[in-house]
């Protein structure tokens, strides 16, 4: 994009300093000869005006040297009389003009065409210069309207492939581009409407798989005191339902599995030393602004089955929430817990209100001016790849994600088949 934008424009500078310079430079180029054929015109007019002045025995001869240019050579022819020249006597290669002068005669001024040339060419020198100078400038405007649109598109772009990943963050980022802004502004609704989707419909399942459970649970209750009625047929018939129960509950771990692995789709093993420190890395500065430190204890060789994006968009918006309402060294620690590995964000501030504890994770909750959005996105990034996020502890804060540990068959189905080959 920046570079089509930028040849385009440099195209079109180009062409215009070929097709206007190159007429102006042939224009100024004339323009100083016929200035000079006009100068010795006038001259030879004043100094017909002296000679016929001057009577049958003309100006001396200082007064024509002093009238007429340096290195010049004036002319003049009367018939019946001899030539009278003045000046220089041989002039190289010398421009002239001639007027009439009395009954029949001429007068001639010539000087060095060299003169005329010089100054044509520092005339020509300069229109060169201010061609080169418009196309300079044209240069840099093209080079900042380039980077103007195509910084602001990359990052466009950008923020749509990181809402396809599944991080639906707001951005504050405008461009002072009515358009772009506009569709800036689309991309943040469209974030926020997929969050809000996103949750009602995690919300619904679990709803939906929480009432299912119970009704199942307790007919399968009413089955099992069935089972032992003494009538053979019902114990029969109670049986069969019961198996068919099993077997819809069966069923139903099933869809939510499949709901689970839907969300995760993107999820592939992760080495969270390297993804947390991505993440760190964008938000050392700020807190080094703010006199504040960040440490980091992520052992190595800890792989996590999850989209790198939404984790680092996740840890990124712990951070930012430390940083935004915390105090003290922001601390990242990961460690393996006994069903997944486990992530926190931890600092020294003084926690959360206990007031907030319940609804900490709601959207648009917040201890203070903030938006209070993102806690709630961290926690739907996380859920999107099957993991968990809580308030381990309140004061001082401790967030902590509990991640899904990547398979065995994750790890062998991403390693390069030369490397599973192994030497020959």
């Amino acid at each position: 994009m920046r570079r089509r934008i930028l040849v385009s424009t440099l195209l079109t500078v180009a062409v215009t300093a070929l097709f206007l310079g190159g007429p102006l430079a042939l224009a100024t180029w004339q323009l100083v000869e016929d200035f000079t054929r006009a100068e010795l015109t006038q001259r030879l007019e004043q100094l017909t005006e002296n000679l016929e002045e001057a009577g049958p025995q003309g100006p001396s001869t200082a007064f024509v040297q002093a009238a007429i240019p340096p290195n010049s050579r004036l002319t003049i022819v009367s018939p019946g009389e001899p030539v009278r020249e003045y000046g220089q006597t041989d002039v190289a290669d010398p421009v002239s003009e001639s007027l009439p002068f009395g009954p029949g005669g001429t007068i001639t001024l010539s000087q060095p065409t060299a003169e005329m040339r010089s100054q044509q060419t520092q005339v020509v020198g300069v229109v060169v210069l201010l061609v080169g100078f418009s196309v300079t400038v044209g240069t840099g405007v093209a080079i900042y309207t380039a980077r103007r649109l195509s910084d602001p598109l990359r990052d466009l772009a950008a923020r749509a492939a990181r809402l396809g990943a599944g991080d639906f963050r707001r951005s504050p980022a405008r461009y002072d581009i009515a358009e772009l802004d506009r569709v800036s502004e689309v991309l943040d609704s469209s974030a926020t409407a997929l969050s809000q989707l996103l949750q009602r419909e995690r919300s619904l399942v679990g709803d939906v798989s929480h009432q299912l459970r119970s009704r199942i649970t307790a007919l399968q209750l009413r089955l099992d005191e069935l089972s032992t009625h003494p009538d053979p047929d019902a114990r029969r018939e109670a049986l069969a339902a019961l198996e068919q129960t099993e077997r819809l509950t069966g069923v139903l771990d099933d869809l939510l599995e499949s709901a689970r692995a839907a969300r995760a789709v993107g999820a592939e093993p992760v080495d969270l030393a390297e993804a947390v420190e991505e993440a760190a890395a964008e938000w050392r500065e700020p807190l080094t602004a703010a006199g504040r430190s960040l440490r980091l204890r992520v052992p190595d060789g800890m792989l996590a089955r999850v989209t790198g994006a939404r984790l680092r968009e996740a840890v990124g918006a712990l951070v930012d929430n430390a940083l935004q309402h915390g105090e003290g060294t922001v601390t990242i620690t990961a460690r393996t817990g006994e069903n997944a590995l486990q992530v926190e964000v931890s600092d020294a501030g003084p926690g959360v209100p206990e007031e907030l504890v319940p609804h900490v994770f709601d959207r648009g909750v917040s201890a203070q001016s903030s938006t209070g959005l993102g806690l709630a996105l961290a926690r739907t990034l996380i859920e999107a790849d099957g993991g968990r996020l809580e308030l381990f502890r309140a004061r001082p804060p401790v967030f902590r994600m509990y991640l899904p540990a990547a398979r065995t068959d994750d790890v062998a189905a991403s390693t390069p088949a030369a490397d599973r080959a192994g030497p020959r």
